[in-house]
């Protein structure tokens, strides 16, 4: 719960999940509920759909624009914060392609890196955190893992490199004299300005983010079986970045008194995997929302939306703190350390690696459950060691073979 007397604090709240499964909606409802208790909220997007503004039934624009007492609403344009954030770095960049022989439409396109246009979406962030206007920032779309990659960029330069770059940046002039000589193009002073002032952007944006006090990822996921696959993976990498997810929320559930014959057979599916979304979440706080009988839209079936999430809690209280994955790398070795809801040794019959799942068959009193589990990308070139379970924590090791079977060969 943020803490209003602090007027430094302030609170982050970021949803994600697969497209169409009401992320939108459920920022809106969340907006408008902590408006309600006297926050001052801001909530942004960065879809390109603009779905916020058709939620809302209101023209939002790439300022905060007014929806009611304290809630405010953001259109922000990812490709305009891009060029605010990176331009001059962009044309340096597509200046040294292009001295190489690279047609300037393509040296453009490599220039701008995959995820690049995500990121300065997510370091509209930390542009509204610094001048602390609102007590509440919801983001309505949370940027790929790929995007989440470029926050360990200011780790591979760090504090001395922040200072060569200062230090070259004040030679350059000479650099300049010897360029006919190299045949390639020398950054001015205003590139290494804005190298600088990136590097320390991101450094205060991860700060943000990884701050569980500050800032939660919560997952909207439908029950359906894709939404579920995608919502695994998102807490993988929300593991391995740092995120506190804090919550997730399972919405469009068709309410069981409906007795309509075609929908009976939709909600025994949906029973199926409610169920396996709380095996494949656990220990994580889940909320339900049902599929309301006509569209959430406007701000009144928004508020009853809300209401129906909320009730009578704060949306701003960190429902969680911890992670669903631990990763503890060695040499050679990677343990997985993953929570697994009521089992004991006598009950996991099963663990099965496939591709880049492992499936973890667990008995209980209803019958044998299976939990799916991502695993992460450097497991790959791994082999399953052993697995042991200690309380509730299923502890999975792989060790890395491939340099000893290249040394025998």
């Amino acid at each position: 719960m943020l803490n209003k007397k602090n007027s430094d604090s302030i609170r982050v709240i970021l949803y994600t999940g697969k497209g169409g499964t009401g992320k939108s909606v459920i920022a809106c409802a969340t907006g408008l509920k902590t408006a309600s208790i006297g926050y001052e909220t801001l909530i942004v997007s960065s879809d390109p759909a603009h779905t916020l503004g058709d939620a809302l039934e209101k023209k939002i624009t790439n300022l905060p624009t007014k929806v009611s007492e304290k809630l405010w609403a953001t259109q922000i344009d990812p490709i305009k914060e891009m060029q605010k954030n990176y331009a001059v770095i962009q044309e340096y960049l597509t200046s040294l392609l292009s001295a190489k022989g690279i047609e300037e439409t393509l040296a453009y396109e490599i220039a701008s890196l995959p995820g690049m246009t995500h990121l300065f979406a997510l370091l509209k962030i930390e542009e509204l955190a610094k001048e602390k206007q609102f007590d509440v920032i919801i983001l309505d779309t949370v940027p790929s893992g790929e995007a989440l990659k470029y926050l360990y960029f200011p780790k591979l330069f760090g504090s001395i490199s922040r200072k060569l770059i200062s230090l070259v940046g004040s030679i350059a002039g000479i650099a300049r004299i010897v360029e006919p000589i190299i045949g390639l193009p020398t950054p001015k002073k205003e590139v290494f300005k804005s190298e600088v002032e990136l590097i320390k952007r991101l450094e205060n944006l991860g700060d943000i983010l990884k701050d569980a006090d500050t800032t939660s990822l919560r997952l909207i996921v439908n029950p359906d079986a894709f939404s579920i696959e995608n919502t695994r993976r998102t807490l993988m990498l929300s593991a391995l970045h740092g995120l506190n997810v804090d919550l997730a929320i399972i919405n469009k559930i068709i309410p069981e008194k409906v007795n309509d014959p075609y929908f009976s057979k939709w909600i025994g599916i949906q029973k199926k995997y409610l169920s396996e979304a709380e095996s494949s979440f656990y220990p994580l706080p889940i909320k339900k929302l049902m599929l309301f009988d006509s569209e959430l839209m406007g701000i009144e079936m928004l508020k009853r939306s809300g209401d129906e999430l909320f009730g009578d809690e704060d949306p701003t209280k960190v429902y969680f703190r911890g992670s669903l994955f631990k990763i503890i790398s060695g040499e050679k070795e990677l343990t997985l350390i993953v929570r697994v809801p009521f089992a004991s040794k006598e009950e996991i019959n099963d663990i099965e690696r496939i591709g880049d799942e492992l499936l973890v068959k667990v008995s209980t009193e209803v019958g044998d459950v299976v939990k799916v589990i991502p695993l992460p990308t450097a497991t790959l070139r791994m082999r399953l060691s052993r697995a042991k379970l200690l309380s509730d924590e299923l502890h999975i090791s792989f060790v890395d073979d491939y340099e000893r079977e290249g040394r025998s060969r």
